[in-house]
C-alpha cells in the first residue's frame, strides 16, 4: 500500500504532514489509520488551516471529530474533516451490499432491542440501512420502531413495500399477521415465508441489511445461512453462564455454515446504582469477553442493563438516535467496529489471487 503523501505529491509539499498525521489515526474502527484511496480533496486556506474530504468505504462518520482533533493537534493547526459513505459497489444480493445476521443462543437477551439500534446506529453513521425481522414465531420489530398496526403495500401486487422509521427500512412477519395471534407454523413453513419476506420485498439499495435472527439454531438460521449471502454475524448475550452456553452454540452452528462472527454484544452487562452510581454486575461479571478471547473475536459492545433502553423501546422509539442518552455512544462505536470489520474482511478476500493453471 502506498502512503497517503505519495497520492498528492507533485501538488503540494504543505499537504504531506497532514497525510501523514491522517495515516497515523488509529481507533477500534479505523485499525490502520485513514488509508490513501479515502482521501478526496484537501484545500489550505489562507490562515494555513485545512479543509479535507474524505470517502470512507464503511459506515463511520460519528468518528470524524476525533479523527479532527487528533490530526489539528498533530499538526498544530486547525483542521476539518468532511466526509461521505460510500461502500464498494459490490452487492451480495439484489442491491443490498452487506448483511449481518444479528443472533443469539437462547431468547430474552435483548436481540432485538440491540439489532434495531445497532441498525440505527449504522444509519447514523452516514449508511443506508435496513432492518428485517426474522424472528417468525415471536416478531418484534413493529413495536421496537412504532410500526404496530402498519399494513402491507405493494405497486406491483408482486413485490411488499418495506416500512420505513427512523430512516431505516423494515420488513417483518408481524407486518402480515394480527399482533394478537399466534403463527402456529411447522418449520418449513417459516422457512418459505422468511424466504418470500426476503426476495419479496422491495428494498432499494442498501448499505447493510440488519437481520434480526429468532434465537437458537433452528430452521430459520438454517434457511438464512445457505439461501442469503450473509456477509457476518453478531451474537448477542448476557454475562450469564446459561446464556453464554447457548451463545456459544450459536457461534459454532455459524461456524459449521461458514458465516464468520464478527464480535460479541454482551447486553446487560452491569447495572449503575442509582445511589452511588457504581457499576452492579448483576448476572456475572467478563463472561462475553471470556467467550470472545477463546474464539479469536471482539467484543463489540457491553449495553448496561438501564431503564432508559426499555422505556424507549416500549414506545417506539430508537435510544441510539438520542444523543443525550450516554449508551447512545455505544451503540455507534459498535456499529463503526462492526462496519469497519467486514470492509477490512472484505479487503482481504479480494486481494486473495486464484492461479488456473494446466496442471
Amino acid at each position: 500500500m502506498f502512503g497517503l503523501s505519495k497520492l498528492f505529491s507533485g501538488k503540494s509539499a504543505e499537504k504531506e504532514p497532514l497525510l501523514d498525521a491522517l495515516a497515523a489515526y488509529r481507533s477500534s474502527a479505523f485499525a490502520i489509520g485513514i488509508e490513501a484511496q479515502w482521501v478526496k480533496e484537501i484545500t489550505i486556506n489562507t490562515d494555513k488551516s485545512f479543509k479535507v474530504k474524505l470517502e470512507l468505504p464503511f459506515a463511520g462518520k460519528g468518528e470524524l471529530a476525533q479523527i479532527e482533533e487528533f490530526v489539528s493537534n498533530k499538526l498544530s493547526v486547525s483542521v476539518s474533516i468532511d466526509a461521505e459513505v460510500s461502500l464498494p459497489n459490490q452487492c451480495c444480493f439484489k442491491q443490498i451490499k452487506q448483511i449481518v445476521l444479528v443472533a443469539s443462543g437462547k431468547g430474552g437477551v435483548g436481540k432485538s432491542t440491540t439489532a434495531v439500534n445497532l441498525a440505527s446506529a449504522l444509519e447514523q453513521e452516514g449508511a443506508k440501512v435496513g432492518i428485517l425481522d426474522a424472528d417468525i414465531y415471536g416478531p418484534s420489530i413493529p413495536l421496537l420502531l412504532g410500526l404496530q398496526g402498519a399494513e402491507p403495500k405493494t405497486l406491483d401486487n408482486k413485490n411488499l413495500l418495506p416500512f420505513e422509521a427512523h430512516n431505516l427500512k423494515a420488513q417483518s412477519i408481524g407486518f402480515l399477521v394480527p399482533s394478537d395471534d399466534a403463527t402456529v407454523w411447522r418449520g418449513p413453513m417459516a422457512s418459505g415465508a422468511l424466504n418470500q419476506l426476503m426476495n419479496e420485498t422491495d428494498w432499494g439499495e442498501l448499505d447493510y441489511l440488519i437481520v434480526d435472527m429468532p434465537p437458537g439454531t433452528g430452521d430459520i438460521q438454517l434457511t438464512m445461512s445457505q439461501k442469503v449471502p450473509a456477509s457476518g454475524a453478531v451474537i448477542i448475550t448476557t454475562p450469564q453462564d446459561l446464556a453464554l452456553a447457548d451463545a456459544q452454540k450459536g457461534i459454532a452452528m455459524f461456524n459449521k455454515v461458514n458465516i464468520p462472527v464478527l464480535g460479541l454484544i454482551e447486553n446487560m452487562s452491569y447495572f449503575l446504582c442509582g445511589h452511588c452510581g457504581e457499576p452492579n454486575h448483576v448476572f456475572g461479571k467478563d463472561g462475553a469477553v471470556k467467550l470472545a478471547h477463546r474464539h479469536g473475536v471482539p467484543v463489540l459492545a457491553n449495553i448496561p442493563l438501564a431503564i432508559e433502553i426499555r422505556e424507549s423501546s416500549e414506545q417506539g422509539q430508537v435510544i441510539s438516535r438520542d444523543n443525550a442518552a450516554s449508551i447512545s455512544a455505544t451503540y455507534k462505536n459498535a456499529a463503526r467496529v462492526l462496519a469497519s470489520s467486514l470492509h477490512y474482511q472484505q479487503t482481504q478476500n479480494s486481494s486473495v489471487e486464484i492461479l488456473i493453471t494446466e496442471d
